[in-house]
């Protein structure tokens, strides 16, 4: 096993068609960002729409990928920051207010953690859990927009948050299969906010941009603003859906469907033209009209941006992000996807691509592995965690405030 000299960090993507694993580590004290030296990937069929519906399917899956990463890695795996999925996860916003006790009035670190868990008490029905608290922005004595109140003086502390939660049965479920493949859950997160650790410059953060992973089964959105989360929500559309319609408009089995996807799918103006395509699978070729094609799958994604507007619509950001729209995810391959988004949602768009990483990533810089860097990355930065989320809360604020020293050193280097 290689030497445990630097610690090394895991993130666990676990899809509703793919389980990917990343290990990643610093190859020296100096070095500006940890380097890929591991990474697996197993196909997973215990999963539905991002929920677990076969424990035992998805922990096989998870130890598969983990046992790939490890063979390639010669690092043994305890523990890992993990997605989880499905279109339980909702955000919800909070405000939580704390007095200053000490007798100088000024703000210490443990007052800002303590009214940010003072936002956490909230109704809730007894089926969901919190998995995560973003602290948007505070507020002193009536100033507004502080990024840090600490090492400030005043009298009443109040923030602004956004919390994440999810289902609690689903959540016991996704722990259940890690803990039967042998992995301890340092941090639970949504996709989307992992892809925006990979993918998103702290200039995109703030100036406000909008992050969509399309994956298979489902859809994750989340808002930047001034550098914080405003908003989070999963969308229960994702590329299976795509493959589904275009077996039923084409009338063809779903294999093919997807070999027709892959092959011809796009929704550029150009694939519109109405002429026969051979679509190859298992040693067949089927023909197809490429104009239907283009009809079926440009109707399902206007579906998905739709969905993403009304999100948006709901924090009043809808055409009004400066930094657009950064699309990540297996779909995101399809061609004119960008230009797609752009007409419908009427803001910039673009195909996320990594941040400099180095290592194996070469091997792996691909549109599927952008979550599980991701994860990756923020297993780093948020540190290690002494117990289960399912039952805590992770205090990540924006991931500035809440973090740790070596969050902070590379956190100005990128």
């Amino acid at each position: 096993m290689r030497s445990q000299e630097f610690p090394h960090f895991v993130g666990i993507d676990i899809g509703t068609s793919t389980v990917r694993c990343v290990i990643g580590m610093f190859d020296s004290p100096e070095a500006s960002s940890p380097s890929v030296i591991g990474y697996g990937s197993a196909p997973n069929v215990g999963m539905r729409k991002g929920v677990v519906s076969h424990i035992d399917d998805v922990a096989g899956a998870i130890a598969q990928a983990v046992t790939e990463a490890e063979r390639l890695s010669g690092t043994r795996i305890q523990s890992a920051t993990v997605n989880i999925g499905g279109a339980h996860v909702a955000g919800v916003n909070s405000r939580g207010v704390i007095a200053i006790s000490a007798v100088d009035r000024e703000i210490s670190n443990d007052d800002r953690l303590r009214v940010e868990e003072a936002a956490t008490i909230i109704q809730l029905p007894p089926n969901r859990d919190i998995i995560q608290v973003f602290a948007k922005n505070y507020r002193l004595d009536g100033q507004d927009n502080i990024k840090d109140p600490v090492g400030m003086n005043g009298v009443r502390l109040e923030v602004d948050t956004h919390i994440v939660t999810a289902s609690t049965p689903s959540l016991k479920s996704l722990t259940s299969a890690l803990q039967k493949a042998g992995i301890h859950v340092n941090h639970y997160t949504v996709s989307s906010l992992a892809a925006a650790e990979a993918v998103l410059t702290r200039q995109q953060k703030e100036s406000g941009t909008a992050l969509i992973d399309i994956g298979a089964g489902t859809t994750s959105l989340v808002v930047f603003e001034d550098g914080e989360v405003q908003h989070v929500a999963v969308i229960p559309v994702g590329g299976i859906h795509f493959t589904n319609d275009l077996a039923i408009g084409l009338r063809t089995d779903l294999d093919v469907a997807e070999a027709a996807k892959l092959q011809f799918g796009s929704v550029k103006q150009s694939a519109k033209v109405n002429r026969q395509v051979k679509v190859k699978h298992d040693g067949q070729e089927h023909l197809f009209n490429q104009g239907d094609i283009h009809m079926i799958l440009e109707a399902r994604i206007e579906e998905l941006l739709e969905f993403v507007d009304k999100e948006l619509k709901k924090i009043q950001k809808s055409r009004k992000l400066p930094g657009g729209v950064v699309i990540t995810g297996g779909s995101s391959k399809l061609p004119g996807l960008a230009e797609f988004t752009r007409d419908t949602l009427q803001l910039p768009a673009r195909i996320g691509q990594l941040l400099q990483l180095g290592g194996l990533a070469d091997a792996i810089e691909d549109e599927p592995y952008i979550t599980a860097i991701g994860l990756m990355w923020l297993d780093m930065l948020l540190g290690q965690s002494s117990g289960s989320h399912v039952t805590g809360v992770d205090m990540a604020g924006s991931f500035g405030t809440a973090a740790t020293n070596v969050f902070k050193r590379f956190r100005k280097k990128r």
